[in-house]
């Protein structure tokens, strides 16, 4: 982060070099093929946050029914929900990219956005914050007072359901802004690429013949892609620790 590239192979590996290249790198990085590291940056920002938001709202509305409803083959479905967390994600690599490729979202965003949506271990971390923060008492009560279902979903139980939904956001939030898998198989034009895809092109080329080295660009990038996780951890501390606390003791 504060080495040039000749300082990155020529200097001790775990201390700082001088003179420091840190705002050098840092200009550079912005700069750096028409700035197409900001372009990244923004669509990680876009990725994550529709992601986040997306899955928790879905992960909220089938914790509820799973949690608050009785209906046919209830249980069943829910164990075949948890069962498809053990499917590994490469067992998935060719009929999704066909199924993305059928209805024309390969190389387009919603082909990332789409499928990252399905979030079976935040609908069952969801189902337990149901079940441990809406009693059904409070459910029945206000059913008695007139109130329509969706009126008690997000007047009342919403409210009670902060811990949990930032809980499942922020877990969210982290997986897509690591995914780098999804957006390998998708895309192909380097404007829609996250960071994660980004900055492994770039080192990528780095270490090709004839590629122009950039590792003191892919250092710093590694860097400023951390910050937004940090700032999220950092701000919803107090959210997360105590979601993940009752995740793990009630079910």
């Amino acid at each position: 982060m504060t080495k040039d590239n000749g300082q990155i192979f020529s200097t001790f590996g775990w201390w700082f070099a001088y003179p420091f290249h840190f705002l050098e790198n840092l200009s550079g990085l912005i700069t750096y093929q028409d700035g197409i590291f900001v372009r990244w940056f923004g669509n990680s920002l876009l990725y994550a946050a529709s992601i986040s938001l997306g899955s928790t709202m879905i992960c909220a509305f089938g914790g509820y029914a799973f949690s608050k409803y009785d209906f046919p083959g209830k249980q069943f479905l829910f164990n075949f929900i948890l069962a498809t967390i053990m499917v590994p994600s490469t067992a998935l690599v060719l009929p999704l990219f066909l199924m993305l490729n059928k209805i024309g979202l390969v190389n387009n965003m919603l082909g990332v956005i789409l499928p990252s949506l399905v979030n079976p271990f935040g609908l069952y971390l969801m189902k337990v914050f149901w079940d441990s923060s809406l009693p059904n008492e409070l459910i029945e009560a206000s059913r008695l007072e007139g109130a329509s279902e969706l009126k008690i979903f997000w007047r009342i139980g919403m409210p009670l359901m902060q811990t949990g939904l930032v809980t499942v956001a922020l877990l969210a939030f982290v997986g897509a802004w690591n995914n780098f898998f999804l957006p390998l198989i998708v895309l192909s034009e380097q404007k829609l690429y996250p960071l994660t895809l980004g900055l492994n092109v770039w080192n990528s080329v780095s270490y090709s013949a004839g590629g122009k080295p950039v590792f003191n660009l892919i250092a710093i990038g590694s860097l400023v892609s951390v910050l937004p996780l940090l700032v999220a951890f950092v701000a919803l501390g107090k959210y997360w620790r105590g979601g993940l606390t009752a995740g793990a003791t009630k079910g």
